[in-house]
Protein backbone atom coordinates (compact mmCIF):
# COMPACT_ATOMS: atom_id res chain seq x y z
CA UNK A 1 0.00 0.00 0.00
CA UNK A 2 1.08 3.53 -0.52
CA UNK A 3 2.80 5.27 2.34
CA UNK A 4 1.10 8.90 3.36
CA UNK A 5 3.08 11.45 1.15
CA UNK A 6 5.36 14.06 3.16
CA UNK A 7 6.73 17.13 1.24
CA UNK A 8 9.40 17.86 3.56
CA UNK A 9 10.58 13.94 3.26
CA UNK A 10 12.26 14.25 0.74
CA UNK A 11 13.81 10.91 0.21
CA UNK A 12 10.52 10.08 0.85
CA UNK A 13 8.93 11.38 -2.33
CA UNK A 14 7.24 9.52 -4.48
CA UNK A 15 8.52 9.38 -8.59
CA UNK A 16 6.68 8.00 -11.70
CA UNK A 17 7.94 7.44 -15.41
CA UNK A 18 6.31 8.74 -17.85
CA UNK A 19 7.26 7.39 -21.34
CA UNK A 20 6.03 9.96 -24.04
CA UNK A 21 5.66 12.49 -21.61
CA UNK A 22 7.32 15.58 -23.22
CA UNK A 23 4.21 16.68 -25.31
CA UNK A 24 0.40 16.42 -25.84
CA UNK A 25 -1.39 13.82 -23.33
CA UNK A 26 1.74 12.56 -21.97
CA UNK A 27 2.33 16.38 -20.88
CA UNK A 28 -0.62 16.68 -19.27
CA UNK A 29 -0.19 13.13 -17.35
CA UNK A 30 3.73 14.39 -16.30
CA UNK A 31 1.71 17.68 -14.75
CA UNK A 32 -0.94 16.52 -12.93
CA UNK A 33 1.41 13.98 -11.46
CA UNK A 34 3.62 16.11 -10.50
CA UNK A 35 0.43 18.38 -8.89
CA UNK A 36 -0.19 15.53 -6.87
CA UNK A 37 3.24 16.04 -5.53
CA UNK A 38 4.84 13.33 -7.33
CA UNK A 39 8.31 13.55 -8.73
CA UNK A 40 8.45 12.93 -12.70
CA UNK A 41 10.79 11.41 -15.07
CA UNK A 42 9.96 12.49 -18.65
CA UNK A 43 11.14 9.75 -21.42
CA UNK A 44 10.88 10.98 -24.49
CA UNK A 45 12.71 9.92 -27.98
CA UNK A 46 12.68 12.54 -30.48
CA UNK A 47 11.33 15.46 -28.50
CA UNK A 48 14.23 16.36 -25.71
CA UNK A 49 13.43 20.13 -26.27
CA UNK A 50 9.84 19.93 -25.11
CA UNK A 51 10.93 17.79 -22.39
CA UNK A 52 13.73 20.00 -21.24
CA UNK A 53 11.19 22.61 -21.09
CA UNK A 54 8.74 21.06 -19.13
CA UNK A 55 10.90 19.73 -16.85
CA UNK A 56 12.55 23.11 -16.01
CA UNK A 57 8.85 24.60 -15.62
CA UNK A 58 8.15 21.92 -12.98
CA UNK A 59 11.55 21.81 -11.51
CA UNK A 60 10.92 26.19 -10.89
CA UNK A 61 7.51 24.87 -8.94
CA UNK A 62 9.73 22.30 -6.83
CA UNK A 63 12.92 22.10 -6.82
CA UNK A 64 15.04 18.89 -7.80
CA UNK A 65 11.40 16.93 -8.47
CA UNK A 66 11.47 16.74 -12.76
CA UNK A 67 13.82 14.78 -14.64
CA UNK A 68 14.30 13.82 -18.19
CA UNK A 69 15.43 10.63 -19.44
CA UNK A 70 16.07 9.86 -23.93
CA UNK A 71 15.68 6.47 -25.37
CA UNK A 72 14.38 4.63 -28.24
CA UNK A 73 12.23 2.19 -26.83
CA UNK A 74 12.22 0.08 -29.95
CA UNK A 75 16.21 -0.56 -29.14
CA UNK A 76 16.80 -3.91 -27.60
CA UNK A 77 17.26 -3.38 -23.95
CA UNK A 78 16.18 0.22 -23.87
CA UNK A 79 13.59 -0.54 -21.46
CA UNK A 80 15.29 -1.99 -18.86
CA UNK A 81 17.97 1.13 -19.13
CA UNK A 82 15.63 3.69 -19.02
CA UNK A 83 13.87 2.00 -16.04
CA UNK A 84 17.14 2.02 -14.35
CA UNK A 85 18.04 5.20 -15.33
CA UNK A 86 14.49 6.81 -13.78
CA UNK A 87 14.75 4.52 -10.50
CA UNK A 88 18.30 6.07 -10.40
CA UNK A 89 17.14 9.34 -9.18
CA UNK A 90 15.46 8.51 -6.09
CA UNK A 91 16.58 4.81 -5.57
CA UNK A 92 12.94 3.94 -6.39
CA UNK A 93 9.98 3.86 -8.40
CA UNK A 94 6.51 4.11 -7.51
CA UNK A 95 4.55 4.45 -10.63
CA UNK A 96 5.15 3.80 -14.62
CA UNK A 97 2.73 5.11 -17.17
CA UNK A 98 3.10 4.01 -20.36
CA UNK A 99 2.41 6.53 -22.94
CA UNK A 100 4.43 6.53 -25.94
CA UNK A 101 2.89 6.00 -28.93
CA UNK A 102 3.12 5.71 -32.23
CA UNK A 103 0.34 5.88 -35.21
CA UNK A 104 -0.67 5.88 -38.64
CA UNK A 105 -2.49 4.47 -41.13
CA UNK A 106 -2.24 0.97 -42.55
CA UNK A 107 -4.82 -0.12 -45.07
CA UNK A 108 -4.84 -3.53 -45.72
CA UNK A 109 -2.61 -4.50 -48.73
CA UNK A 110 0.09 -1.44 -47.62
CA UNK A 111 1.46 -2.62 -44.66
CA UNK A 112 4.65 -3.49 -44.43
CA UNK A 113 7.33 -5.42 -42.26
CA UNK A 114 8.76 -2.36 -40.34
CA UNK A 115 5.39 -0.40 -40.36
CA UNK A 116 4.26 -3.87 -38.35
CA UNK A 117 7.22 -3.62 -36.11
CA UNK A 118 6.77 -0.14 -35.41
CA UNK A 119 3.30 -0.35 -34.37
CA UNK A 120 3.60 -2.97 -32.90
CA UNK A 121 6.64 -2.36 -31.00
CA UNK A 122 5.72 1.32 -29.95
CA UNK A 123 2.44 0.02 -28.84
CA UNK A 124 2.66 -3.01 -27.04
CA UNK A 125 6.29 -4.28 -27.34
CA UNK A 126 7.95 -1.42 -25.51
CA UNK A 127 5.16 -1.35 -22.55
CA UNK A 128 5.83 -4.81 -21.74
CA UNK A 129 9.60 -4.38 -21.43
CA UNK A 130 9.06 -1.46 -19.67
CA UNK A 131 6.50 -2.98 -17.18
CA UNK A 132 8.52 -6.37 -16.55
CA UNK A 133 11.92 -4.15 -15.92
CA UNK A 134 9.45 -1.67 -13.33
CA UNK A 135 7.93 -4.56 -11.74
CA UNK A 136 10.38 -5.55 -8.99
CA UNK A 137 10.84 -1.87 -7.99
CA UNK A 138 6.80 -1.42 -8.45
CA UNK A 139 6.40 -4.36 -5.70
CA UNK A 140 8.80 -2.69 -3.33
CA UNK A 141 6.86 0.38 -3.43
CA UNK A 142 3.40 -1.29 -3.62
CA UNK A 143 3.70 0.71 -6.52
CA UNK A 144 1.12 0.88 -10.19
CA UNK A 145 1.17 0.80 -13.70
CA UNK A 146 -1.25 2.59 -16.05
CA UNK A 147 -1.32 2.06 -19.89
CA UNK A 148 -2.56 4.24 -22.05
CA UNK A 149 -4.85 2.20 -24.50
CA UNK A 150 -7.27 3.87 -26.86
CA UNK A 151 -10.83 2.89 -28.00
CA UNK A 152 -9.77 1.62 -31.14
CA UNK A 153 -8.67 -1.30 -29.08
CA UNK A 154 -12.03 -2.64 -28.84
CA UNK A 155 -13.80 -1.58 -32.40
CA UNK A 156 -10.50 -1.11 -34.72
CA UNK A 157 -10.06 2.37 -36.75
CA UNK A 158 -11.47 1.70 -40.29
CA UNK A 159 -7.38 1.99 -42.72
CA UNK A 160 -5.33 1.78 -38.91
CA UNK A 161 -5.25 -2.06 -38.86
CA UNK A 162 -1.86 -2.44 -37.15
CA UNK A 163 -2.79 0.36 -34.58
CA UNK A 164 -5.75 -0.92 -33.73
CA UNK A 165 -4.63 -4.64 -32.98
CA UNK A 166 -1.22 -3.23 -31.18
CA UNK A 167 -3.95 -1.39 -28.50
CA UNK A 168 -6.00 -4.45 -28.55
CA UNK A 169 -2.85 -6.43 -27.34
CA UNK A 170 -1.78 -3.82 -24.75
CA UNK A 171 -5.32 -4.32 -23.35
CA UNK A 172 -5.19 -7.76 -23.15
CA UNK A 173 -1.63 -7.22 -21.54
CA UNK A 174 -3.06 -4.92 -19.12
CA UNK A 175 -5.20 -7.51 -18.13
CA UNK A 176 -2.52 -10.36 -17.95
CA UNK A 177 0.16 -8.40 -16.02
CA UNK A 178 -2.67 -7.21 -13.46
CA UNK A 179 -3.12 -11.16 -12.79
CA UNK A 180 0.87 -11.89 -13.04
CA UNK A 181 2.19 -8.88 -10.70
CA UNK A 182 -1.19 -8.45 -8.04
CA UNK A 183 -0.86 -8.51 -4.92
CA UNK A 184 2.30 -6.24 -5.13
CA UNK A 185 1.76 -4.17 -8.17
CA UNK A 186 -1.42 -2.56 -9.58
CA UNK A 187 -1.91 -2.67 -13.42
CA UNK A 188 -4.97 -0.35 -15.01
CA UNK A 189 -5.55 1.13 -18.66
CA UNK A 190 -6.88 4.49 -19.71
CA UNK A 191 -8.90 4.08 -23.29
CA UNK A 192 -9.01 7.82 -24.97
CA UNK A 193 -11.62 8.88 -27.36
CA UNK A 194 -11.63 12.17 -29.06
CA UNK A 195 -9.07 14.11 -26.82
CA UNK A 196 -6.35 15.03 -28.89
CA UNK A 197 -6.26 14.61 -32.48
CA UNK A 198 -3.00 12.92 -33.84
CA UNK A 199 -0.84 14.81 -36.06
CA UNK A 200 -1.19 13.19 -39.03
CA UNK A 201 -3.56 10.00 -40.88
CA UNK A 202 -6.98 12.05 -39.78
CA UNK A 203 -8.97 13.82 -41.98
CA UNK A 204 -11.44 16.65 -40.90
CA UNK A 205 -14.37 14.32 -42.02
CA UNK A 206 -13.66 11.80 -40.04
CA UNK A 207 -12.58 14.01 -37.24
CA UNK A 208 -16.35 15.44 -37.57
CA UNK A 209 -17.65 11.73 -37.58
CA UNK A 210 -15.86 10.90 -34.69
CA UNK A 211 -17.06 13.93 -32.18
CA UNK A 212 -21.04 13.42 -34.09
CA UNK A 213 -20.79 9.68 -32.94
CA UNK A 214 -20.05 10.39 -28.89
CA UNK A 215 -22.71 11.17 -26.28
CA UNK A 216 -21.52 14.41 -25.19
CA UNK A 217 -20.98 15.81 -28.83
CA UNK A 218 -17.21 17.41 -28.06
CA UNK A 219 -14.15 17.02 -27.83
CA UNK A 220 -12.21 16.05 -24.86
CA UNK A 221 -8.88 17.38 -23.67
CA UNK A 222 -5.51 15.94 -22.31
CA UNK A 223 -6.64 16.91 -18.63
CA UNK A 224 -9.87 14.53 -18.50
CA UNK A 225 -6.92 11.90 -19.27
CA UNK A 226 -4.87 12.83 -16.74
CA UNK A 227 -7.16 13.23 -14.06
CA UNK A 228 -8.29 9.39 -14.64
CA UNK A 229 -4.31 8.67 -14.63
CA UNK A 230 -4.01 10.07 -11.30
CA UNK A 231 -6.94 8.52 -10.09
CA UNK A 232 -6.01 4.76 -10.96
CA UNK A 233 -2.14 5.79 -10.15
CA UNK A 234 -2.38 7.45 -6.39
CA UNK A 235 -5.94 7.02 -5.23
CA UNK A 236 -7.46 3.27 -6.54
CA UNK A 237 -6.08 0.79 -4.02
CA UNK A 238 -8.19 -1.60 -4.88
CA UNK A 239 -8.69 -1.30 -8.77
CA UNK A 240 -6.68 -3.45 -10.93
CA UNK A 241 -7.35 -5.04 -14.48
CA UNK A 242 -9.31 -2.11 -15.47
CA UNK A 243 -9.28 -0.30 -18.90
CA UNK A 244 -11.39 2.89 -18.23
CA UNK A 245 -12.61 4.71 -21.90
CA UNK A 246 -12.74 8.68 -21.59
CA UNK A 247 -14.34 9.28 -24.71
CA UNK A 248 -17.54 10.94 -23.81
CA UNK A 249 -19.63 8.39 -24.22
CA UNK A 250 -18.67 7.03 -27.81
CA UNK A 251 -18.39 3.64 -26.74
CA UNK A 252 -21.59 3.25 -25.70
CA UNK A 253 -23.19 4.02 -29.06
CA UNK A 254 -20.86 4.07 -31.70
CA UNK A 255 -23.06 4.66 -34.66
Amino acid sequence: MWRQYNAAMSDDRRIALVTGGARRVGAAIVRELHHAGVDVVIHCNRSAAPAEALAAELNAVRAASAFVEQADLLTPSAAASLVARAAGHRNRLDVVVNNASSFYPTPVGTVTDAQWDDLLGTNLRAPFFVAQAAAPLLAARGGAIVNIIDIHARRPLKGHLVYSVAKAGLASLTYALARELGPEVRVNGVSPGAVEWPESGLDAPSKQAIIAASALKRRGQPSDVAGIVRFLALDAPFVTGQVIAVDGGRSIGWD
